[in-house]
């Protein structure tokens, strides 16, 4: 059997090491066994917990080293650099999430290959997805992210907001909620980041009372999965702590965290 893999390049070496299976096999194991003692602080059963990959800035070829680990679903912020991915990558069994800010000329590029929506926090946004899931006779898993942080520089509805919201999304057949999404406050002080999920939490008991379909809560990433999932998170995105840092602006790890990462 030949193996037909890409060679590594001196960047690839640099980013990912010079066995990214390994390394990728072994930070997988290493999340899911604190995703485990999560679970098990918080009295839950590691089912419970889905963990979502977050691949974004890793380049197609690497991601199928990542298959090959065992990772099936990606999580991606960017609709163009997924499509990208996509298409490179079109002979792999991938569930394909888009778990950023989606503008709206992008709409109709999400509807012809994502599983799952996980930052819904427009009506414009919805009545587009619903049109263009109607042409293609496809249905969207959605999760509608609410700002917990109170930032300005952070997307999503305000708390006030959620539940007119989720009463109006029951007009778009096509689009199928499963629960709540949020980015918690950046920062390694987690009696600072724990009340954003505590927040997320209690408005999705509200809401459930609305809608019994919208159990899920999305939060948790790299830094803070585990107090997320103390709070209740049935996804966590998880991206630097599985591929490692990320070569962009926002890619520093979190301050007192060794080992541990920025968000996703």
């Amino acid at each position: 059997m030949t193996d037909d893999r890409m060679p590594l390049s001196p960047d690839d070496i640099q980013r990912f090491g010079s066995d990214p299976l390994s390394s990728f096999r072994a930070n997988l194991a290493a999340v899911e066994e604190r995703i485990a003692r999560a679970c098990a602080r918080a009295g839950r059963d590691r089912p419970s917990v889905r963990l979502l990959p977050v691949t974004k800035t890793v380049p197609a070829h690497i991601l199928r080293l990542a298959f090959e680990a065992g990772i099936h679903s990606f999580g991606e912020n960017r609709i163009q650099e997924a499509v990208s991915k996509r298409e490179a990558l079109g002979d792999l069994a991938i569930d394909w999430s888009i778990v950023g800010h989606l503008q709206t000329n992008k709409v109709k590029v999400l509807t012809r290959f994502a599983r799952e929506f996980h930052a819904l926090d427009s009506l414009r946004r919805a009545d587009l997805l619903n049109e263009r899931l109607e042409r293609e006779d496809r249905f969207l898993d959605v999760f509608v992210q609410v700002n917990t942080s109170g930032e300005e520089s952070k997307f999503g509805l305000h708390p006030d907001a959620l539940l007119p919201f989720v009463d109006t999304l029951k007009s778009f057949p096509r689009l199928k909620p499963r629960g709540l999404m949020t980015l918690a406050l950046f920062s390694s002080d987690m009696a600072k980041v724990r009340p954003c999920f505590t927040l997320l939490r209690r408005l999705r008991d509200e809401v459930v009372r609305h809608d019994a379909k919208l159990t899920e809560l999305s939060m948790g990433m790299s830094g803070d999965y585990e107090e997320a999932i103390e709070e209740g998170a049935t996804v966590v995105r998880v991206g630097q702590a599985i591929f490692g840092k990320r070569p962009t602006p926002d890619g520093h790890y979190w301050p007192g965290f060794a080992g541990s990462a920025q968000p996703t």
